[in-house]
């Protein structure tokens, strides 16, 4: 195979038949360890192809970039790439779709080429539409096969994807790698009642190897089976991977996944218009994330000027597509919160990682009273005591000029049934880790197991009414006066 990165174009042709050697750590040895300085050269030809090939065909970008003084023939070095080229966002992505249905005017190739429809729920406003050509799902087949390979995954692993098969694209391009991988794929799904169970009662006959959901599904699965007589351990799971929602990258949550299971848990996936989402996924060696950059390129950038920021700062990842034809993402700002460095992985893989994976959304942070709190980060200090029964929610609402921040956190079975003092010692370690963490001190509730509703998707854990609270308030005062 050349070295020339391994098959690497523009448009991707891939040959679909390969697969590494047996004993081969890496799918393509070059591209995965060479240095980071030759793989720079070569993304910048790429971004350069890439550019090229939207401002041609993408009315979307032609305009944006034209407004903004960019044309492809200007760039000349990363730098250029980062400085000149304007960042695109969720809301430029609707808006285009809404004015050019149903794919918006940065879908690249005839409409009639389009082999897979997948998007948003648009639960909260209109969704948006990804449409993907053949070519570029088998690229993406591809993408996520290496990655799946990094983990420990290989030919004839049973590799249950439990997760929702619908406009979803994390069940899909789990399944796509599982095939292109030449693994016997379970497709089970998730999302009907009693669905748990059955799964729990599958996978203890199938005893797969691979597993993909979300963490809070594999926590909640995991507790089902064990309700049910089963010991999850007892599945023969060798690896996990998640993405969704936060958590994998949690050491307390992914050491209670690794303790339910024993098995190996990695976090992977950015955004479904990113897709391929595993290009930041794990390695069996190496913790965290790496940013796979010969597939999307990611820059961690600040949130206000879309610079990159140094090595080792929190900042949001922007990403780009070195291989999608049918509706390439350029500079896509995530909206993420992440670290990044660039240290010697035990892997032996040269990318930039995210050792804390992704931390959570900038706009799930909540402010409380002058005080910064990530959702990920109260999940990841109950995780560590003691006693939590696994789901929670937190609660926001304001008393007068007053924010006020309640929490309601579940005991397990065993500590519930032992009676208040029990509950009142639980209660008083909650506050405590929360206060130490947090700075502020928040209202505790301690509830019995199974009070919260679990999920087999993304758990949404805040419920923030201040917005309400002032409207009600307004209505009040509009009374009174």
């Amino acid at each position: 195979m050349s070295t020339q990165m391994e098959q690497w174009s523009f448009p991707p042709r891939y040959d679909d038949g390969y697969l590494p050697e047996a004993g081969s750590r890496y799918w393509f040895p070059h591209r995965e360890t060479m240095p980071a300085g030759d793989r720079e050269a070569a993304i910048l030809k790429r971004l350069q192809e890439v550019c090229a090939y939207a401002y041609e065909n993408a009315p979307f970008y032609r305009q944006k970039w034209d407004e903004a003084g960019f044309h492809p023939s200007q760039l000349k070095s990363l730098e250029d790439f980062e400085s000149r080229v304007p960042v695109v966002k969720k809301a430029d992505l609707r808006a285009a779709q809404e004015a050019h249905p149903p794919f918006g005017d940065y879908l690249c190739v005839p409409e009639n080429e389009v082999f897979h429809v997948h998007g948003t729920s648009g639960t909260t406003g209109r969704p948006t539409a990804f449409g993907v050509s053949q070519n570029d799902w088998r690229a993406i087949a591809n993408a996520h096969a290496r990655i799946m390979w990094a983990m420990g995954m290989r030919p004839g692993d049973t590799i249950c994807v439990a997760a929702i098969f619908s406009l979803y694209m994390g069940s899909w391009g789990a399944l796509a790698g599982a095939e292109r991988l030449g693994a016997k794929a379970f497709p089970f799904g998730a999302g009907a009642a009693g669905m748990s169970s059955r799964c729990a009662q599958w996978l203890d006959i199938l005893k797969p190897a691979g597993f993909y959901g979300t963490p809070t599904y594999a926590i909640h699965l995991a507790e089902t089976a064990i309700k049910d007589g089963r010991d999850p351990r007892k599945f023969g799971l060798k690896y996990m991977f998640f993405s969704g929602e936060p958590g994998a990258s949690i050491p307390s949550i992914r050491e209670r996944i690794e303790d339910l299971y024993g098995a190996k848990v990695f976090d992977s996936g950015s955004m479904g218009e990113m897709t391929p989402w595993m290009h930041v996924g794990g390695s069996r060696e190496t913790p965290g994330m790496l940013c796979w950059q010969d597939i999307v390129y990611t820059e961690v950038c600040d949130p206000d000027t879309h610079h990159r920021v140094p090595y080792g700062q929190r900042g949001t990842p922007v990403y780009t597509h070195l291989e999608r034809t049918s509706q390439p993402m350029i500079r896509l700002e995530s909206g993420d919160l992440t670290v990044w460095t660039n240290d010697e992985t035990p892997c032996g893989r040269t990318y930039p990682q995210l050792p804390m994976g992704i931390i959570g959304r900038i706009d799930d942070m909540i402010t409380i009273r002058g005080e910064n709190v990530y959702p990920s980060e109260i999940e990841a200090a109950l995780c560590q005591i003691e006693g939590y029964g696994g789901e929670h929610r937190i609660f926001i609402t304001r008393e007068g000029t007053m924010d006020k921040m309640m929490i309601s956190v579940e005991l397990d079975g065993d500590r519930w049934a032992r009676g208040p003092e029990v509950h009142k010692a639980f209660h008083a370690k909650v506050a405590t880790q929360l206060h130490n963490m947090l700075g502020l001190r928040s209202v505790i509730e301690i509830v019995a197991p199974n009070t919260h509703p679990r999920t087999d998707f993304k758990a949404k854990r805040v419920i923030d009414d201040r917005a309400a609270f002032a409207e009600m308030q307004r209505r009040q005062q509009e009374v009174s006066g």
